[in-house]
């Protein structure tokens, strides 16, 4: 029961949706204008009103970007204390639900609404992007940061793993292999250090201990670069379990466009040869019988995506390997 000391905190769910689209093999990520700075598509879920948390994100969606989301899937629940409230606060107590959608480049081109907008992922997350090679701010800032407060941090309570080695194993340190598929783990690693400018909008210790800090990507509202983290993750697991990424390409393409496609979710390059004999051996795609003569050189054989393979075998995705 509630008490003096501990009154009842009022809850209210928050749906927002991480919607991706595929540009120019740039990985896009939709953006709605909900005052200052970048937000996430989102809004107070009303049970009267929306019946299923779907049909609620899909109207936020709707109204705030025009756009009709094909692909939906629910990322995950957000409810952590302390993120943006103050121990004073008597504003109800906000449990984020997140969303994964997929919509295609054509789709993205079309929206028309103000302060609606696709914005490249790796505008938020600058060191996930390796397809140049390392990418710099890693040694430059981040790395140094993160050894520095590694020295004097301590493990949080209930942590299974102590600073040095949360360091390790996600930014692939010390002899370990960089995953792709840690984004959300590094995202988290850099707030606890209190290196983003939500730790510091936060109020958290470790941040305000720093006085100003340099702008590791580009921050966002609330919880919603966590979201977009996750998202990312989510994203890059399945595409080696489930054919996700059809969603975000044309229905024709050529095989060099499918896997720029993938190298740009993934954030990193992908063998030429084996990653096509890998599309041929699990038959996810069929030719067409026409050929692109938009490739800048030969032309190239025109593939669509072959539905059938849904129903052939369970976990029909790209299973591509490390580096």
């Amino acid at each position: 029961m509630a008490n003096e000391q501990h009154p009842r905190t009022a809850i209210e769910i928050g749906l927002a949706a991480a919607i991706v689209a595929i540009d120019a093999d740039t990985p896009l990520i939709l953006v709605a204008g909900q005052g200052g700075g970048f937000g996430l598509p989102s809004g107070p879920f009303d049970a009267p009103e929306h019946r299923t948390f779907e049909i609620g994100l899909r109207r936020f969606v709707a109204e705030q970007t025009a756009l009709e989301v094909g692909y939906v899937e629910q990322l995950y629940t957000f409810g952590d204390r302390g993120r943006h409230a103050q121990a004073s606060d008597t504003a109800p107590h906000v449990v984020s639900v997140g969303y994964l959608a997929l919509t295609r480049a054509s789709a993205a081109n079309a929206i028309k609404v103000p302060r609606a907008r696709f914005e490249p992922w790796y505008k938020f997350f600058p060191w996930e992007d390796w397809r140049d090679g390392r990418p710099k701010i890693l040694d430059a800032a981040i790395l140094p940061a993160l050894n520095a407060w590694a020295k004097s941090a301590k493990p949080a309570a209930g942590a299974e793993f102590a600073p040095r080695e949360r360091i390790r194993l996600s930014f692939g340190t010390e002899g370990a292999p960089w995953d792709e598929e840690r984004v959300l783990e590094r995202y988290e690693l850099l707030y606890s250090a209190g290196l983003t400018a939500e730790a510091q909008r936060d109020g958290r210790e470790s941040a305000l201990s720093r006085g100003k800090v340099e702008p590791l990507g580009e921050p966002m509202q609330f919880d919603h670069r966590r979201i977009l983290a996750t998202a990312i993750s989510r994203l890059r697991a399945k595409l080696k379990y489930r054919p996700v990424v059809f969603e975000l390409m044309p229905e024709e393409f050529t095989l060099t466009e499918l896997q720029r496609t993938v190298e740009a979710i993934a954030g990193r390059h992908l063998h030429k040869q084996n990653f096509r004999r890998l599309v041929e051996g699990t038959e996810l795609v069929e030719p067409t019988g026409e050929v692109s003569t938009h490739t800048g050189g030969r032309p190239a054989a025109m593939y669509r995506f072959r539905r059938e393979v849904l129903k052939e075998r369970p976990a029909p995705g790209l299973r591509f390997g490390g580096r």
